[in-house]
């Protein structure tokens, strides 16, 4: 005779295998309380402790002289004795007040303007064209564009004030057209053309990032729908690469507003921008709260304007992909 057979479940699996999930799955933390249970902090603890030493060096690095530097604001300068421990507005108002800091305000923040307008100009149509090379030319080319980066600031600066001053390759080449001799150097013209050479890398970085998400399907799809190459690529390739023209610009922007090196060798004594003016301060007069003043109203102001161009042109991307989607 043979023996009983095992009672199958209707999907053919024995009744006793398939009525062990179910009843794990009864017991389970998910059917009982109806969530998992979360992890207690001990078991994250190991990982804020690994950013530790990361987050010291920072505080030690930024965070603390920001603070130092903004204290520093409050005191009171004597000429006799130096700065002051006190708690007052004076060097606030001086600044804020005087229409000399207003003329450096504004030639700091219209140099930088300028700078990134132009370097937008030139950096995204040239990271477009590096995005449709192959190689090894576009290896070469975005060498040929990082290679500035490998070379010390203060170098390019003297490098173009031998090329802008007054007797320098410029204005030799101008003479052979029988035109100049030309003051270039110590101008804002010369201040801007060397600023542009060093921020045109964090230009094109940025948008040939952004480039290298872009589907190129979607550019031969609009082709073949009939729109012109101007309407493709004001239509479908712009409105992609705005993150890239984002960022780029204001790291440009802030880059520049900062800049010191350049200012001060091409900019001269006379022409003065924020950073030359806080260097001034703090080695030239010896007046440290005033120069700490100009130093925390110049990051101020420069994050207003950074985070009013990045709220305005985010809204413009999104209503340009709103417009396309549609």
């Amino acid at each position: 005779m043979g023996q009983p057979s095992r009672p199958l479940s209707t999907d053919g699996a024995p009744a006793g295998l398939a009525a062990a999930p179910a009843a794990a799955d009864a017991m389970s933390p998910r059917a009982v309380g109806g969530h998992a249970p979360r992890a207690s902090w001990r078991a994250h603890a190991p990982l804020w402790l690994m950013c530790t030493p990361a987050f010291a060096l920072f505080a030690a690095l930024v965070l603390v002289p920001l603070a130092m530097t903004f204290v520093l604001t409050f005191y009171r300068f004597d000429p006799a004795t130096g700065p002051i421990a006190a708690f007052q507005f004076g060097n606030y108002a001086e600044v804020l007040g005087s229409s000399y800091f207003h003329t450096i305000f504004a030639r700091t923040f219209g140099i930088a303007a300028l700078t990134t307008a132009i370097c937008v100009a030139i950096g995204t149509p040239e990271a477009y064209v590096l995005s449709k090379m192959r190689d090894p030319w576009r290896s070469l080319f975005l060498l040929a564009i990082l290679a500035p980066l490998l070379v010390s600031v203060v170098v390019r600066a003297f490098g173009w004030s031998m090329l802008l001053n007054t007797s320098g390759l410029v204005n030799q080449a101008l003479a052979l057209v029988g035109l100049g001799p030309y003051k270039l150097e110590y101008t804002t013209f010369a201040i801007v053309i060397a600023l542009v050479h060093v921020m045109l890398p964090f230009m094109v970085i940025p948008v040939w990032t952004a480039l290298q998400r872009l589907d190129p399907q979607t550019e031969h799809a609009a082709l073949s729908l009939g729109a012109s190459p101007f309407t493709t690529l004001r239509r479908i390739v712009l409105p992609q690469l705005m993150p890239g023209v984002l960022s780029g610009s204001l790291m440009v922007f802030g880059l520049s507003a900062s800049a010191f090196a350049i200012p001060g060798l091409l900019g001269g004594r006379r022409l003065k921008v924020a950073a030359t003016a806080v260097y001034d301060e703090f080695l030239g007069s010896l007046n440290w709260p005033l120069g700490a003043t100009i130093a925390v109203l110049l990051l101020a102001a420069n994050l207003v304007v950074m985070l009013t161009y990045y709220r305005v042109l985010e809204r413009r991307y999104a209503r340009s992909l709103g417009g396309a989607s549609r």
